[in-house]
């Protein structure tokens, strides 16, 4: 009864993931659409439009690995199962850091240097 439900839960999140990516691409296309149509610089709106499909991309990426995170709890452990997680998690996990280091354009490890102190004015 319970993996069932964690088996359903699993496909939901799967689905959203999967909306998530699917959504994000027409939509960024219509706001790079709407910029450009609004006399934004090219350059600005090509810049936008990439950061948006990332973040679609990325929030999808995210929800796919939270649902094989669940879907590997209902399913029997094996090596091989636990090996394929780990890969996917792993393949995954590197396309969202390499998107969000795209996005933000500084790795996460020099954001704190770029940000500046709380006190420190601007």
């Amino acid at each position: 009864m319970i993996e069932e439900a964690l088996v359903l839960v699993a496909r939901v999140i799967e689905l959203l993931g999967v909306a998530a990516i699917v959504v994000g691409i027409p939509l960024s296309t219509w706001y790079v659409l709407r910029d450009l149509n609004a006399g934004k610089p090219r350059k600005a709106a090509f810049e936008t439009y990439r950061a948006n499909l990332g973040r679609g991309i990325l929030l999808g990426l995210e929800l796919l690995v939270g649902a094989d995170i669940i879907a590997t709890i209902t399913a029997p452990l094996t090596w091989e199962s636990v090996g394929l997680l780990g890969l996917l998690v792993l393949i995954r996990t590197f396309l969202s850091f390499s998107l969000e280091t795209e996005i933000e354009g500084v790795p996460p490890w020099r954001r704190r240097k770029e940000e500046p102190d709380e006190g420190q004015v601007r």
